[in-house]
Order: structure tokens, then C-alpha cells, then sequence
């Protein structure tokens, strides 16, 4: 058994600072402390840290958010289109979950502390399971985005007594080889050049996987110094805003958990809960078909598009009426 640092449980009465609009800081709890976290791998955890931040009252039904790749808990900071009165996540009206995954480098239990031991999507799945009990949360509506949307299908398959309906906006089910592959590049990056270089470079493959042609040629032609074109200094520019706040081997056990993750036909189809799939158009890492194809296994799915040039990040920058479609199926 692997035994993790085992901090002070946070406690879950109201803090000073809470804020106006039901946010509260950042949280941090100590799980499995008593009973250890058997992953896929056959490896078992102990005293498991989960760093989260929650907004609105707390209760028994909540609506969990499941962050990308790179993101953290704090929704306040990257979906404020999302959080909000009136919005799809309402903290006037909902409790609202959302916590840095196991593997992540913003609170949990680290990369750096899991060594080399490998997890999986439902291995996260698991430990947000045993967070939402230390919150006393019985049912959850779960929403997540690109990564998020990938454990958004985790959830369903690990958890289904506990979900009540999911949105998964810019993902599929399962990678693809071509998902894969710009994963595998981006590991291949960081293993030729540790130490913060491969990092940078991981970062650009994947910012050109986020966009599309048509976006970089709206918002980076031309050159934004003499000689230099716009697109190189934004790509550089990319990579050392991530490698400042993000961790190589996080990127490496992530990216990783989520190739891995490739439920079959038959196990999408035994989902059954309402799901609304959104594709994005001009997604060239997750396309539009691929989402919807896949989401039409499950027998109670709903699938819309959003129709924009800006590919896959186009769920944080040009959302158009995806925030109203979200918030009509959340709470229809």
C-alpha cells in the first residue's frame, strides 16, 4: 500500500472568506484514510489529499464540474460565461462541486507523489465519488468540457446510481489514434527535453490541436515583431504560461490516463441517463462526427452543435448559446 501525506481534514462549516456570490477558497480533504483506493492497476491508495472549491449551499443534490486537461477547480476563474445567476452553473439555485483531479498538480494527490504508479479516468472517477460522500452530496448532475468530458463518460460507467444526467461538451467517448498520436508526440517532447523545454513544446502541439485554420487566421497572421511571425510568438508564448503553472509529469499521467480510456460499444450503451453530447464544428482534435457518432450509443442522448471557427477551445471563447442549451437540459 502506498501511503500519501495525510494533512488536516478541511472543515466544512462556513469560512470567513467565503465570497458574496457562494463561492468558497479553495478546500483541501484527506480520503481513504481508513479504507485504501484500489486503482485499475491493482495498486492501492491511502490517505488520498482532494483539493476542490464548492459554490452555493451545500445539500444532498449538486451539479459536479469535471475540468480539461489543464484546468483547475476554480470555475470562477476559467467559465465565468458558465457561472453565475441565471447561468447553467446557478450558485443562487445549485450546489456546485468542482475538484482538481487525482494526478493534477493544483491540490490533489500529485503526479509527483503517485510516482510511477499508472491511474485511470475511473480511478478519478472513484475519488470524486468518495469526495461528494465527505460532502454529503447523494445526487449529482455532471458536466464536463474536453478532458472533463472524457471522466464526464468515466462517471457514468463507475457511477451510475449516483448521476443524473451529464452534458459533455468537445468529447468523445474514447481517443482516437489521431488523439493518441498528438498525445504521444507531446510525450515524446517531454521525454527528449526534460526539465521544462519538452513541456513548452507539448503545450504547442496541443494549442495547435485547440484551435483551426480558419481561427489562427483570424487571430494570428501577420507578425507581431519585425521578422517574427504572430502565430510563433503566441505558441511561445503558450508554452511558457503553462510550463509556469503546470508540471511535465502531470501532463505525462494524464495525457496517458486518457488514451487509455477506451470503453467499448457495449458499455456505452448500458448508459442510461439522459446525456447531452455538444460538438464543436471546426474541432480538429475531437471532430464534430466523432462526438456525435459515438454519443448516439447511448440510448437517451441528446447531441447539438456549436458552429464556430475556433475548434475546440471554442467552449471558452466563443460559447454562443451553448451556455443556454446547457443550462435548459441541466434543469428541464
Amino acid at each position: 500500500m502506498t501511503a500519501l501525506p495525510h494533512p488536516p481534514t478541511a472543515s466544512l462549516l462556513p469560512h470567513p472568506d467565503d465570497m458574496a456570490d457562494g463561492r468558497c477558497p479553495q478546500r483541501e480533504v484527506t480520503l481513504f484514510h481508513d479504507r485504501p483506493l484500489l486503482l485499475d492497476c491493482g495498486q492501492v491508495l491511502s490517505d488520498v489529499r482532494v483539493a476542490y472549491h464548492t459554490y452555493g449551499d451545500a445539500r444532498e443534490d449538486a451539479t459536479l464540474v469535471l475540468h480539461a486537461l489543464t484546468g483547475t477547480s476554480a470555475v470562477h476563474e476559467w467559465w465565468s460565461e458558465f457561472l453565475g445567476a441565471g447561468r447553467p452553473l446557478d450558485p443562487t439555485q445549485d450546489y456546485i462541486v468542482c475538484a482538481n483531479v487525482l494526478g493534477g498538480c493544483a491540490g490533489t494527490t500529485s503526479a509527483s507523489e503517485l510516482g510511477d504508479t499508472p491511474i485511470s479516468l475511473p480511478d478519478m472517477a472513484r475519488v470524486g465519488r468518495a469526495l461528494l460522500d465527505h460532502l454529503g452530496v447523494r445526487r449529482v448532475r455532471v458536466i464536463g468540457s474536453s478532458m472533463g468530458g472524457l471522466l464526464a463518460y468515466a462517471w457514468l460507467l463507475e457511477c451510475p446510481d449516483l448521476v443524473e444526467r451529464a452534458v459533455i461538451i468537445g468529447a468523445p467517448a474514447r481517443h482516437s489514434p489521431w488523439a493518441i498520436g498528438l498525445n504521444t508526440a507531446a510525450r515524446s517532447a517531454i521525454r527528449a527535453a526534460p526539465g521544462g523545454e519538452g513541456l513548452k513544446v507539448a503545450r504547442q502541439i496541443a494549442m495547435l490541436s485547440y484551435r483551426s485554420h480558419q481561427s489562427y487566421a483570424q487571430t494570428q497572421a501577420g507578425q507581431r515583431a519585425p521578422g517574427i511571425p504572430a502565430i510563433t510568438s503566441y505558441l511561445e508564448y503558450q508554452g511558457e504560461k503553462l510550463l509556469a503553472r503546470f508540471c511535465e509529469k502531470t501532463y505525462v499521467t494524464l495525457t496517458r490516463a486518457m488514451d487509455a480510456f477506451q470503453p467499448t460499444d457495449a458499455e456505452l450503451r448500458s448508459i442510461r441517463v439522459p446525456v447531452l453530447a455538444v460538438g464543436i464544428s471546426s474541432d480538429v482534435l475531437y471532430p464534430a462526427a466523432e462526438v456525435r457518432e459515438q454519443a448516439a450509443l447511448l440510448p437517451r442522448s441528446t447531441y447539438w452543435e456549436l458552429d464556430s471557427i475556433h475548434g475546440h477551445d471554442a467552449f471558452l471563447m466563443d460559447a454562443q448559446a451553448l451556455p443556454d442549451v446547457v443550462r435548459d437540459f441541466l434543469h428541464g
